[in-house]
């Protein structure tokens, strides 16, 4: 879709008060067509008033300005995170790609409100927010139209890149805060921060790099270990040291006590993007890491081996999927009935120590559907395992293990 294709139209532009919002806004709307901004509320740490941006999209020529409050949803979507391990490629934990999701859950209601059928977003076209933000609109309603400024000719002859960005900016006095000056960019929401471009591309930039905004890297970490307990109800974080909590204050609070310990500050990895090329991100989520680790040694306790390898593979596909854009579709919801059946049995109290970016379990209590029995499991002649019976087992298991030898399938 082309800008001439919107002039005289209307388009709901998904804006988050920075440099490409701005720049985009403005040079839409003196292209005549008329934007709506639309931005959520997830718990930005970067943004302290809101109203800042409604301020600096109204002034840069936006028609309206709907800031909505998705603090609950982006909280909820980040448990869920969590009861999945939905961590991409083992480490990223998808906070960025599930944002995009909960955003456009948010804005395709407002937009069937006002009669509005263009979807509009800042992504490039070499990034993955292009494919959320596309793919989530149209699963959701496949009337909507997207219009990507970054996929337009005309906008794309106007603006190289940031530095034309920012000098048209100046040239208007918009009321932008970016600077030639800035190392990388960053993205963020309750759940964690997103940090690349820039100085980052640059594999001799070290993780370092990065101002950390959500707590300390873990070299300035306390000296001292602290325990941390934290009680989940079929899968929910319900206490954190015996305090009662809800999902936003579950992530709020682990968030602020993982970073002051350095849990989840720094994380690089360099990853396979949806488009087929590689990009190097710096991340930060100290309260999913927090939350995740401790609800992983709860799995431990409540999961055999067959249902832990199904399991398994349910979260490999399903961080794939939010990460890739398809959050909503069959697939995904097809693994998340899989992960609810298990919330069920995610009951107890996990106590971890934390110090200088680890956290080591210390004890687990209270788990009513534990697998583990001291007894069974013991050295000591007690319990109700006999280590006569394992002649049995092994007998059985000897005429394959001697088959694949006769049959020359061994190794060496």
């Amino acid at each position: 879709m082309t800008v001439d294709e919107l002039r005289g139209a209307e388009v709901m532009m998904a804006v988050s008060g920075g440099l490409d919002s701005c720049t985009i806004t403005h040079w839409l709307s003196q292209q005549g067509v008329q934007v709506l901004a639309y931005t959520a509320d997830l718990g930005q740490p970067d943004e302290e008033r809101m109203e800042d941006v409604r301020e600096r999209m109204l002034a840069c020529g936006a028609q309206e300005m709907i800031v909505a409050d998705l603090k609950v949803d982006i909280a909820r979507v980040g448990i869920q995170l969590i009861q999945a391990m939905a961590r991409y490629e083992g480490g990223y934990w998808n906070t960025t790609g599930i944002a995009r999701h909960v955003v456009v859950a948010g804005m395709v209601p407002e937009m069937r409100h006002r009669g509005v059928t263009v979807l509009g977003h800042g992504a490039t076209g070499r990034g993955n927010d292009q494919v959320r933000f596309q793919l989530a609109a149209q699963m959701l309603d496949p009337d909507i139209r997207v219009y990507a400024p970054w996929r337009d000719t005309a906008f794309l002859a106007a603006f190289g890149g940031r530095k034309e960005m920012i000098e048209y900016c100046n040239s208007h006095d918009l009321p932008i805060r970016a600077t030639h000056e800035a190392p990388y960019s960053t993205d963020s929401n309750i759940l964690g921060l997103t940090h690349e471009a820039g100085e980052l591309e640059s594999l001799t930039t070290p993780a370092s790099r990065v101002t950390a905004e959500m707590g300390v890297f873990p070299d300035r970490a306390p000296d001292q270990t602290q325990a941390f307990e934290i009680r989940f109800e079929q899968g929910i974080p319900v206490r954190l040291d015996a305090r009662p909590v809800d999902p936003f204050e579950a992530i709020s609070l682990c968030n602020e006590k993982g970073g002051r310990h350095g849990i989840g500050i720094g994380l690089h990895a360099v990853e396979n993007r949806f488009v087929g090329i590689k990009s190097r991100g710096v991340y930060e989520a100290p309260g999913l890491e927090l939350l995740g680790s401790c609800y992983a040694y709860l799995l431990q306790l409540v999961l055999d081996r067959r249902t832990r390898r199904i399991y398994d593979q349910m979260s490999t596909i399903i961080a794939e999927q939010i990460y890739q854009g398809y959050w909503f579709d069959t697939a995904t919801q097809a693994c998340w009935r899989f992960v609810e059946h298990l919330n069920q049995l995610a009951t107890g109290t996990i106590t971890v120590d934390l110090y200088k970016g680890n956290i080591a379990f210390r004890s687990a209590k209270d788990v009513p559907h534990t697998l583990y029995s001291e007894s069974t499991s013991s050295m000591e002649d007690v319990g109700e395992f006999d280590h006569r019976d394992s002649e049995g087992l092994l007998g059985v298991l000897g005429v394959g293990a001697r088959a694949l030898n006769r049959a020359g399938q061994t190794g060496l």
